[in-house]
């Protein structure tokens, strides 16, 4: 049987999920390290996908203008060829060409996403891999196209990297906006096409999950409903807060921000690791 979830570790880990989500840095990795470190368990895969739906809803908030004149153009232009040269149009297709790859390896995979890979030497080698992932992007990336010049090709090379983010460690965000990055796209293109991108994996995932999320046995924490509401919420607040800092910070700052943080985090988890302090699973 799985320990209860404490109130306190669910607002802890709902602030950590809002404050991650959408940073380069990885989320998932983020709640499976601070739950293991301060509360000596793992709050789960599902607890983590369920809370990603208050991240998601920050982001249909936000973009909320940008994803009705998306839809709008995409069953437009379905119906009328004069508008299928539309940005908007291709944007549906794009976004939905994208999700295709991570639809079918996270339910092919899902049994392994949801334990072997939760293993912190994976998330600690994988903060610190991606980090230099994401330092070699910034430095090669040629960064000349504008979002007005993305194609079929840079969708679902995107949507092909964001498949890593399946491994805890790696960071949706970090490995699509990377990703983007190598296709010459400017950072704040990729970062704006990344959010998009997320949309539907995460909100299905989410949904996905939250009969596992309730279940009454299994490994690691076990949150209650409410606990899963006001997790989720905080998620919401923080999420959206992210969101605007992050947009605005892209704008004149490299992701190299991010890369000493994620090498220091990685190699820390390590030494605890490796001294026994905390446990790998």
């Amino acid at each position: 049987m799985a320990d209860s979830m404490s109130w306190l570790q669910a607002v802890v880990l709902g602030a950590v999920q809002g404050l991650t989500e959408f940073l380069p840095i990885s989320s998932s990795g983020h709640l499976r390290i601070v739950s293991e470190v301060f509360f000596g368990d793992d709050a789960g895969a599902s607890f983590t996908a369920v809370t990603q739906l208050g991240t998601e809803a920050a982001v249909l908030l936000f973009f909320a203008k940008d994803i009705v004149r998306i839809v709008r153009a995409w069953l437009r232009g379905l119906f009328d060829a004069s508008h299928r040269g539309d940005l908007d149009y291709r944007m549906g297709w794009y976004v939905i060409f994208a999700t295709i790859p991570i639809g079918v390896i996270g339910f092919v995979f899902k049994d392994a996403i949801r334990t072997g890979a939760r293993n912190l030497w994976i998330v600690a080698t994988m903060l610190i891999v991606f980090a230099l992932v994401i330092m070699i992007a910034e430095k090669v990336g040629r960064q000349r196209r504008p979002i007005e010049k993305l194609t079929t090709r840079d969708g679902l090379v995107m949507g092909l990297a964001q498949c890593l983010a399946l491994i805890p460690g790696v960071s949706r965000s970090g490995a699509t906006s990377s990703a983007g990055l190598f296709l010459g796209l400017t950072r704040p293109a990729a970062v704006r096409f990344s959010f998009l991108l997320a949309i539907p994996a995460v909100t299905a995932s989410g949904l996905f999950s939250l009969p596992d999320a309730f279940a009454p046995s299994g490994e690691g924490l076990q949150a209650s409903g409410p606990q899963l509401l006001v997790a989720t919420l905080v998620a919401f607040g923080l999420g959206y807060a992210s969101i605007a800092w992050l947009l605005r910070f892209v704008e004149n700052h490299s992701l190299n921000w991010f890369v000493g943080y994620r090498i220091v985090l990685g190699l820390a988890v390590m030494a605890l690791l490796a001294t026994g302090t905390i446990a790998a699973t």
